[in-house]
């Protein structure tokens, strides 16, 4: 098993410390007429082949509980072992997005980049604080102000739409236009409208995370079929109940795609009857994310003291969803690369986080502040909660 004892360290601002890293010595004088941002970016590319070349993985830190902050630690970790957003904040790519944006509010985008560039360069195993960092999101979202146990799914979502919107492309949102695109065939639809969202939402974190779901609603009168395009940052599924057998994730995914029924006072208005209709409403993914969130429903929403403890088997590898998708030959194969779990009740429940390491391959239990080897035949468990999936196509190798 790789050691968490070996690492290397590096100090962000602008020279990196040559003489605890002689490898650098040389590329350093050979480049020292380069910027000190790009100087910084170069340095930090090297560590990081550094710690592929290297016996020991980078990443195996763990993160101090600031008093019921399993939820967020657990999550933050999930995050940091997305490569394509690490290595946006190892590299320092964010910096170029906030400049250009000319932002006033960058706290939390600096400080989640800050924490993560700790985790991945300490010569430690000691555990770090994410303390400054939490300063930062109870600002973003006041909700998370104190110590109380949080939703860790929905600290993400509030996680990832305060990074959003700092790092956003989009200057200057145009005003929402009442273009009809109905008229348009489904597939030119959607892109249309994938197209108006990136006119107002357009972020590295969108180009990972977001996805394009289609809503599907047939008048039963006339056989009409209109359609709507939706982003979404995660798929919220249902957990299917069988009365034998173990239930799988795509059990869940199918649940969650099945087709409904809308009768009675959820009869929607036919937009060819102009009338009140029975119709029927079918979900399907028009567009598959870079990284799939995918959110098991464990928690009543009627009542939150209430948790479904039920096995999911969902696959390590090989998740194929194309049958979700809304047309044909699409690129819908997943890998499994993190798990945020939840563990125990309620009223006294406990979140970690299982993550395959992108540098080494191997999976690790973070708890906290601890740090530990794992075998892959230990990830899947009745705790799991939020799972983090990528493309198969963008798979480390």
């Amino acid at each position: 098993m790789p050691s968490m004892r070996q690492s290397y360290t590096v100090t962000m601002p602008e020279d990196p410390p040559a003489a605890t890293f002689p490898f650098l010595k040389q590329e350093m004088r050979r480049k020292s007429s380069m910027s000190g941002s790009v100087l910084v970016s170069t340095f930090v590319g090297l560590l990081i082949n550094q710690a592929k070349n290297s016996k020991s993985a980078q990443g195996l830190v763990g993160l101090r509980n600031l008093g019921n902050t399993c939820f967020m630690n657990s999550i933050l970790q999930c995050l940091s072992n997305s490569q394509p957003l690490r290595d946006y904040c190892l590299h320092n790519a964010h910096r170029r997005d906030l400049n250009n944006n000319s932002r006033t509010n960058t706290a939390l985008m600096e400080e989640f980049a800050k924490l993560l560039q700790t985790m991945w360069t300490s010569s430690s195993s000691e555990a770090v604080s994410p303390s400054e960092f939490k300063t930062q999101i109870q600002r973003y979202a006041p909700r998370f102000v104190g110590y109380n146990q949080q939703d860790a799914q929905e600290f993400l979502r509030f996680l990832l739409d305060g990074l959003h919107n700092e790092v956003n492309r989009v200057m200057v949102r145009p005003r929402g236009s009442s273009e009809d695109f109905d008229h348009l065939p489904d597939e030119e639809k959607g892109r249309k409208m994938w197209s108006k969202y990136l006119e107002r939402e357009d972020s590295k974190i969108v180009d990972l995370f977001v996805g394009q779901l289609k809503s599907s609603l047939t008048c039963s009168s006339c056989g009409y079929c209109s359609t709507v395009f939706d982003p979404f940052w995660d798929l919220s599924l249902p957990i299917a109940k069988k009365g034998y057998g173990e239930v799988s994730l795509m059990d869940c995914m199918r649940l969650f795609t099945k087709e409904d029924v809308l009768d009675g006072d959820e009869k929607p208005t036919c937009y060819r009857c102009k009338a009140r209709r029975r119709c029927t409403k079918k979900f399907t993914v028009q567009k598959f994310p870079k990284i799939l969130v995918l959110h098991l429903k464990r928690f009543s929403e009627a009542r939150r003291t209430s948790k479904l403890s039920t096995f999911i088997n969902f696959p390590m590898k090989d998740l194929d969803l194309r049958e979700f998708a809304s047309q044909c030959s699409i690129d819908a194969v997943y890998s499994l690369y993190a798990v945020s779990n939840h563990s125990g009740t309620t009223m006294g429940g406990h979140y970690t986080a299982y993550c395959r390491n992108p540098t080494s391959g191997e999976w690790y239990t973070y708890n906290d502040s601890r740090v530990t080897p794992m075998s892959s035949s230990q990830v899947r468990s009745s705790d799991g909660y939020v799972l983090f999936y990528e493309l198969a196509s963008s798979s480390r190798l």
